[in-house]
């Protein structure tokens, strides 16, 4: 068949042009029968290059009417689902909502990480080995928190410099911070190691108990030597975040959150390695969450996302350390006033008290998790619009979170008190006792949600404007002053049930400060 065929003549160009005038009026007529059938019509062009495709369609839509046709660039489409978002632009509510969904599920997806590492070391290793372990977690937390707090300092200087459309100010923004990481990393991980036992000794964890400190010292020394991971993931989620991309920090979680899980199973499970292999799951899992980031950066793309030589600026690394103090010192706090409630739980309801604070803790991570997700994804929005001078999309915003604050807290409160049984009998329902005091206390702990969003969001309003200094001591106040006064003075007059009523008082107490400072600061501030 193949040797019967004989090759055809070229056409001449006249004979060519002739053919696509032809077909050309045979596709306009073939147009308009197709619209008048409604029939769907999906032309891709694939192959050939941007100049090819850009002629060819060209070509092919000359003689069309362009009312009943679209072109879609799939590149652009792409970028569009899953790049930045332009925060300053479209409706303020919708955008809001959209960027901070993702993030309200990574912290959520945080929480059921801890849940989950918990639980399966809490089933598979000894009661000394889990109590070595937990008596660490406010040692590595507090180091935490000090690259934690300069992040959030970070993302309100990105944020303002993309609002204001200087990318120039965003490279550097991102340079700096990477130096920085790796500065931290080096100070934080020496003084982590070298401080360890004198650590371990303020927390009272000695060799007086031995399988209890070898546990602890085993966990700690394998965490603090890979904190360097963590400081750079959070680092490069706080700057995505920043520059209006949401959804890439969550699956750089959610990827490392089951990369855990399954290392936990595998290393302690299967391998027996006891805590060394939790410390090693939860090591290894950050630092390969923390490489991921990099590789996107060092890709080749067209974007403020990509690595360039850059002049390294130090005033911006100084304006993040004091922008970022509140949530530096909120988060400290946070560790001391913990290690206060224990104190006092343990003479007013002895270890049970402290095993029904455990509790709490957990669950309450889980419904404030909304609160502080949407705080930390609004807070990029805040910056953007505050660069760019939309002063009336501040007080839209601050209008808007304040009321969507109020509902989501009226909500919890309900949704914590109808599930306060359910909760409860989950981590404790194996001892009747202690189950009926986490439940009692669960009811009245899970009053402070109706304004501990307030407070959180005021806090991190004003840390998105650049005003640190107020930030830091509406998150003073709240974490400090008014809880450690809570929970010293209340139980004095209402015994137990002060103590699980600390939180919500100094909530109360703090919300009005806040009030007080948006009233005060809205014309220097320009939400007004």
């Amino acid at each position: 068949m193949l040797k019967e065929w004989e090759k055809s003549e070229k056409p001449s160009e006249e004979e060519i042009k002739a053919r696509l005038e032809a077909v050309k009026e045979k596709l306009a007529r073939q147009q308009l029968l197709i619209k008048e059938k409604k029939v769907p019509v999906l032309v891709v062009l694939e192959g050939w290059g941007t100049a090819g495709k850009g002629y060819a369609i060209g070509q092919i839509i000359q003689n069309i009417d362009p009312r009943f046709f679209k072109v879609f660039d799939m590149e652009k489409t792409k970028k569009s689902l899953f790049g930045p978002m332009d925060l300053t632009k479209g409706t303020c509510w919708k955008t809001i909502l959209i960027f901070s969904l993702p993030v309200i599920l990574s912290y959520l997806l945080q929480q059921v990480y801890s849940i989950s590492d918990a639980a399966i070391v809490g089933q598979t290793l000894t009661a000394q080995e889990v109590a070595g372990v937990n008596d660490t977690t406010s040692l590595v937390f507090i180091f935490l928190q000090f690259a934690f707090g300069v992040s959030a300092g970070f993302c309100v200087i990105t944020s303002c410099n993309v609002g204001a459309h200087n990318p120039a100010g965003v490279r550097r923004s991102l340079t700096t911070q990477i130096v920085l990481s790796g500065v931290l990393t080096v100070v934080l991980t020496a003084l982590a190691l070298v401080l360890l036992d004198p650590m371990l000794a303020w927390i009272n964890v000695t060799p007086d108990s031995p399988e209890v400190y070898r546990a602890a010292y085993t966990y700690c020394a394998i965490i603090f030597a890979g904190i360097g991971a963590q400081l750079f993931y959070n680092f490069i989620c706080s700057f995505l975040r920043s520059m209006g991309d949401s959804v890439t920090p969550l699956a750089f979680l959610l990827f490392s959150t089951l990369l855990n899980v399954g290392l936990d199973l595998l290393f302690i499970v299967v391998f027996r390695w006891g805590v060394a292999g939790a410390a090693l799951a939860t090591g290894i899992s950050q630092c390969i969450g923390g490489l991921l980031p990099l590789i996107l950066f060092l890709g080749k793309n067209d974007s403020l996302l990509h690595l360039v030589p850059t002049r390294l600026e130090w005033r911006p690394f100084f304006l993040s350390c004091t922008n970022g103090m509140s949530e530096l010192m909120g988060n400290i706090s946070s560790s001391i006033v913990s290690m206060l409630y224990n104190f006092q739980l343990l003479n007013y309801a002895g270890e049970n008290g402290i095993a029904a604070y455990g509790v709490l803790m957990y669950v309450q991570f889980i419904f404030i998790a909304v609160f502080f997700g949407y705080t930390i994804g609004v807070g990029p929005v805040i910056g953007y619009h505050y660069g760019a001078g939309n002063h009336a999309e501040l007080k839209n915003l601050l209008r808007k979170s304040l009321k969507l604050n109020i509902i989501t807290g009226i909500s919890m409160t309900i949704l914590a008190n109808l599930f306060a049984g359910a909760l409860s009998r989950i981590f404790v329902g194996y001892d009747p006792e202690l189950y009926a005091m986490t439940k009692s206390a669960f009811h009245i702990f899970a009053l402070s949600f109706l304004v501990c969003g307030i407070n959180i969001f005021a806090s991190a309003f004003f840390t998105a404007l650049n005003n640190g200094l107020v930030s830091a001591v509406i998150s003073f106040l709240r974490t400090l002053v008014f809880q450690v006064g809570s929970v010293l003075i209340l139980p004095a007059f209402l015994g137990l049930t002060g103590i699980w009523l600390s939180n919500t008082f100094a909530d109360l107490m703090a919300m009005l400060i806040s009030i007080i400072f948006l009233a005060a600061m809205r014309k220097r501030d320009h939400y007004a």
